[in-house]
């Protein structure tokens, strides 16, 4: 049985969960067992942002993705993916980083969905206020 080796990153953003293996290849990016392109139906800006890391490191064609992903929407599983390929390129070679930092790549985007409060009608959203 050959012994496959890959680097391995996960990547999260708002509810979605983004699990990438990256494995030296002709650029081929599967997302759930689909081809990017299928899975994300055809939009382009996804799959731009999906490609960043590897535009900003001029390694386009270079390496094979194999990505597993759940949770939110299409948006947010993209910047998910994005962040998980870019941090396995770093494990990858450690002089990725600073390019990649600078690109703006390698933070993760915090901001995830408030919960509702009792007494509310959503997070912060309160009732009408009625003097009499």
């Amino acid at each position: 049985m050959p012994k496959i080796s890959y680097t391995y990153a996960l990547g999260r953003r708002k509810s979605a969960t983004a699990r990438a293996r990256l494995i030296k290849g002709k650029g081929n990016i599967t997302i759930n067992s689909k081809p990017a392109s299928e899975y994300f139906d055809g939009s382009s800006h996804l799959l731009s942002e999906i490609n960043e890391p590897f535009v900003v490191l001029d390694k386009t064609s270079q390496y094979d993705v194999s990505i597993v992903v759940e949770g939110g929407g299409p948006s947010g599983q993209a910047e998910a993916i994005r962040l998980a390929i870019a941090k396995s390129l770093v494990v990858l070679n450690e002089e990725y980083k600073a390019t990649l930092k600078r690109a703006d790549l390698l933070g993760r985007d915090s901001r995830e969905k408030e919960r509702k409060k009792f007494g509310f009608k959503g997070a912060r959203k309160q009732r009408q206020f009625t003097k009499r």
